[in-house]
């Protein structure tokens, strides 16, 4: 039975340069672990309270300070000592000390930090790979490595808003290994960019997640320049190689319209855009097509389109159970986007993706657009039978580290990538 013995924290930047948090676990077994926390840029209303010291002065009020000293105060000394039986039960303990139903007491980022960390160093106590615990503790088999959807083209919040749709996304479809699939995207990555070398003279200048982020005119005009790459890269556009969409909607939706560009849309329209996508582009996900709170809109989109795309809920589900069951109970969505720091501990994540996974949906586990070099979320991925990962584009190295982390995990456990469906 792990005992903690102490805890510690450090903020740390991302890879925005933004602080975040570091906090490190060692139980009595001797055994030490760290986790750091991501942090996102598109966030939906409904997520956990990410703690921030609010100083205008010193990081224009990002400062993770006050995270980090309940990590080292009032966390540390009502755990530890304690012995836990259980992931689960260690989670319940902090939601307890929290007592807020948004986290907003400690902080989700000091309670994820924890949550993550005590995971990983009961991982070392038992000497298994950090994947294989979060299955053993989560009762789920280890049967496949998720199938990634990875950046190409970035607008929206992750680039600056020159388009309003955040990112297109490629995920290759042939691949039967991750190692032959980041060979696939990587050709497709530097075909598409020659392509806007070409055509706007542009060097590669990344968005927040390594998408590339030229001056389109358009949100049409970005998803005919990735079919236009998957073209140049030598593959075939949606038997090859498929596109996955993600709208975040949410922050293009004033007074009950959508702002696409140039183009007003109420509701019913911005539907029908979307169903004009799918029938124009291949196109197998679509992520946030609507806002979070346009309920009526998400069912209609549900009802056309369920059959060709997967409808795929982030801001609209925020990772919050109780998001979660009423758009089961409404056919809002077919898919969840686990993000853990959205909902703050690892156990209230898992029920999460029980839900979704009780009503038939898939899951596609992601990384924020704040991240650092740790690749846990790899083997959360894993562990918990993620049907697909996002992690964000093949460049920078807080993406890499879980990439890398993915190739390592089937070199060692031999698992199969998740087949196309």
């Amino acid at each position: 039975m792990p005992t903690l013995q102490h805890l510690d924290a450090l903020e740390i930047l991302d890879s925005r340069g933004r602080p975040t948090l570091l906090v490190t676990c060692q139980l009595t077994s001797g055994q030490q672990a760290r986790a750091s926390v991501p942090s996102g840029a598109s966030t939906g209303s409904a997520e956990a309270l990410e703690l921030r010291d609010g100083d205008p002065l010193r990081y224009r009020g990002l400062g993770c300070r006050r995270a980090v000293e309940h990590v080292r105060g009032v966390i540390q000394q009502a755990l530890s000592g304690r012995a836990f039986t259980s992931q689960q039960q260690l989670d319940a303990a902090l939601l307890e000390l929290d007592g807020t139903p948004d986290k907003s007491r400690l902080g989700a980022n000091a309670l994820l930090g924890v949550s993550l960390a005590f995971a990983r160093a009961c991982a070392l106590e038992q000497g298994i790979p950090l994947y294989q615990h979060f299955a053993r503790a989560a009762g789920l088999p280890l049967t496949h490595l998720p199938r990634p959807m990875i950046n190409l083209f970035s607008g929206g919040k992750h680039a600056g808003g020159q388009v309003a749709i955040q990112d297109v996304q490629i995920m290759p479809l042939t691949a039967t290994s991750t190692d032959d699939l980041l060979a696939m995207t990587y050709a497709v990555f530097y075909a598409a960019a020659d392509l806007i070398r070409e055509r706007y003279g542009m060097r590669l200048l990344r968005a927040d997640e390594g998408g590339l982020a030229p001056p389109f005119s358009g949100s049409e005009a970005m998803l005919g320049a990735a079919v236009e790459a998957i073209e140049r890269a030598g593959f075939k556009p949606g038997v090859d190689v498929a596109l996955t969409l993600d709208v975040a909607a949410s922050h293009f939706y004033h007074d009950g319209h959508y702002q696409l560009e140039d183009t007003l849309l109420d509701g019913a329209d911005m539907v029908d855009q979307l169903g004009a996508w799918l029938r124009q582009y291949p196109i197998v996900s679509v992520e946030d097509g609507l806002a979070e709170e346009d309920w009526a809109h998400w069912q209609l989109f549900y009802q056309q389109s369920h059959r060709q795309a997967l409808i795929l809920g982030d801001d609209l589900l925020c990772t919050n159970p109780r998001r979660i069951r009423h758009a089961i109970d409404q056919q809002a969505a077919s898919a969840l986007l686990l993000k853990v720091n959205q909902i703050g501990t690892l156990t209230e994540a898992a029920e999460a993706a029980t839900l979704a996974r009780a009503a038939g949906w898939r899951v596609v586990v992601s990384a924020r657009s704040g991240e650092t070099e740790d690749d846990w979320l790899a083997d959360l991925a894993v562990g918990w039978g993620g049907d697909h990962i996002k992690i964000g584009s093949i460049t920078q190295s807080e993406r890499l580290a879980k990439y890398n982390r993915l190739l390592f995990i089937e070199q060692e456990s031999g698992l199969p990538l998740r087949p196309v469906e």
